[in-house]
C-alpha cells in the first residue's frame, strides 16, 4: 500500500484570477511559480508556492462567481503561536475579516479562519495535536474550545505549552 504524508496542493476555480493572485501573494505572501495563458487553460492558471514545492495552490480563472463556496476550508501551518497572532494582525490590516479565532475542538490547534476573494474558507494554525505510534488521540474531555487567541494561549490544553509570545 502507500501512506499519504501531507496535503500536496489545492487547485481552486476562481472568478477573478488577478484579484485572487493579489490576495494570495500580497496578503498571504505566496510567490508565483508559473502561469498558463488563457490559450493553454481557459481562464488562465497561476501556480503559487509558499515553501520549496513548485506550488501549494493553483488558481484557475474564469469560474462563475458563486453565491457561496462549496469548499469547507484548507489550512496553513505556521511555526509558532506568535505567527498566528501576527497573521491575524496582518489580515486585519488588509481588511480581511476574521470569521473565527481561538481553538475549536478536535486537534486543539490555535487558529484563525478567514475567506479569500471567492469566499473560500482558509485557516492559519499552530500546534495541532500529533498522533503517536499507538494511534491514541486526545480524548474529547480534554478539548478546550476558546473564542479568542488570547484565551487559547492563556488556557492551553494538556501538553501544549506555547512559547512566550513576542506580541507588542
Amino acid at each position: 500500500m502507500f501512506q499519504l504524508r501531507k496535503l500536496g496542493h489545492v487547485v481552486l476555480n476562481v472568478s477573478d484570477l488577478e484579484a485572487s493572485v493579489r490576495f494570495y501573494t500580497e496578503v498571504l505572501g505566496m510567490h508565483v511559480s508559473d502561469r498558463y495563458p488563457d490559450g493553454m487553460v481557459p481562464g488562465g492558471m497561476v501556480f503559487l508556492r509558499f515553501d520549496t514545492d513548485h506550488h501549494g495552490i493553483a488558481l484557475v480563472g474564469g469560474a462563475p462567481a458563486l453565491e457561496r463556496s462549496t469548499l469547507n476550508h484548507f489550512a496553513f501551518e505556521v511555526g509558532s503561536p506568535d505567527e498566528v497572532f501576527r497573521a491575524r494582525a496582518w489580515l486585519r490590516k488588509h481588511d480581511v475579516a476574521i470569521v473565527f479565532e481561538g481553538r475549536r475542538r478536535a486537534g486543539c490547534q490555535l487558529a484563525i479562519e478567514f475567506r479569500d476573494p471567492d469566499g473560500n474558507n482558509l485557516e492559519i494554525y499552530w500546534g495541532i495535536d500529533q498522533v503517536g505510534t499507538t494511534g491514541e488521540v486526545r480524548p474529547a474531555s480534554e478539548w478546550k474550545p476558546a473564542r479568542t487567541l488570547e484565551d487559547a494561549v492563556a488556557n492551553p490544553v494538556a501538553g501544549q505549552r506555547p512559547p512566550p509570545l513576542g506580541i507588542a
